[in-house]
């Protein structure tokens, strides 16, 4: 391919590549790569289809392309992810924020709060996103991965709340002394057996992330036990979950001392989210 080919025959040949390889959404993956390629916003692309490319960004969208084919996720090609309207930073070193998560956000976002804890922060997108939409509220990130929490610190300062998010290395409640208006995780719950089901691009986020090794359940037992020592009185618990999980980590909620446990659906209409309330 010459210099002068416009980024429509790239594009087209692109999305050839992608389809034989048996990459789904073979379009809309070539149309976002080949725009970070020619370092232009996705949604104007269209006004330079017809454009030149030069070598460079030939060279660069023919790289990225090779890497999808592979599988790798198009966030961590791009290095970043679309989350409740921000754009946060992303790697293999922490989970992709997905459009299923913003459900517990929404929820968070409809409770009284001012201090919000964030389990396995990951990407920090729960806590930062919970902290830029409520400008006076603090918050506090775990996890256990240090490379992890050096990503959330980052997106907390390029989204502008750095200032009152603090972030701590720790398994769950590891490190944390403090009291909570508001507890939020997405922990690891797929179950070892259904790791092998997965869609190929999931083998390019930590695996400690996704899975427990286990029953899928394991995070939520520890998060459980450990919350109505940590909750304000009246403070919330609201947890992610598998969409067949709700009942068994509603019972984990209301053994551990908290009331009110019930399910939020998501946007599919499944269980997405766990909430109960620590006693007044």
């Amino acid at each position: 391919m010459s210099t002068q080919d416009s980024a429509q025959e790239a594009l087209t040949a692109a999305r050839a590549r992608l389809e034989a390889a048996g990459v789904p959404g073979a379009m809309g993956d070539a149309r976002r790569l080949l725009a970070h390629a020619m370092g232009i916003a996705a949604g104007r692309l269209m006004l330079h289809l017809h454009d030149p490319l030069s070598d460079a960004a030939l060279a660069a969208f023919n790289a990225l392309i090779v890497r999808r084919v592979l599988r790798v996720p198009v966030s961590h090609l791009i290095g970043k992810r679309n989350f409740y309207g921000r754009d946060f930073e992303v790697s293999g070193d922490v989970l992709d924020p997905r459009p299923e998560t913003e459900t517990l956000v929404g929820a968070a976002l409809e409770a009284p709060w001012d201090t919000v804890l964030d389990l396995g922060t990951g990407s920090g997108a729960i806590v930062v996103t919970l902290l830029a939409e409520r400008g006076s509220a603090w918050g506090t990130g775990t996890d256990i991965s240090a490379a992890a929490l050096a990503v959330a610190a980052r997106n907390a300062a390029a989204l502008g709340v750095a200032g009152r998010a603090e972030w701590v290395r720790g398994d769950w409640f590891g490190g944390i002394d403090a009291r909570f208006d508001l507890i939020v995780s997405n922990p690891p719950y797929i179950a070892a057996s259904e790791m092998a089901g997965l869609a190929p691009e999931l083998a390019h986020e930590p695996r400690r992330a996704l899975t427990d090794e286990a029953d899928g359940l394991s995070a939520y037992r520890a998060i459980c036990a450990g919350a109505a020592a940590h909750l304000a009185p009246g403070g919330w618990l609201m947890l992610e979950i598998g969409w067949r999980q709700g009942a068994a980590v509603c019972d984990m909620a209301c053994a551990a001392g908290l009331s009110g446990a019930l399910c939020r659906t998501d946007m599919d209409g499944r269980d997405r989210v766990v909430m109960a309330r620590a006693p007044v």
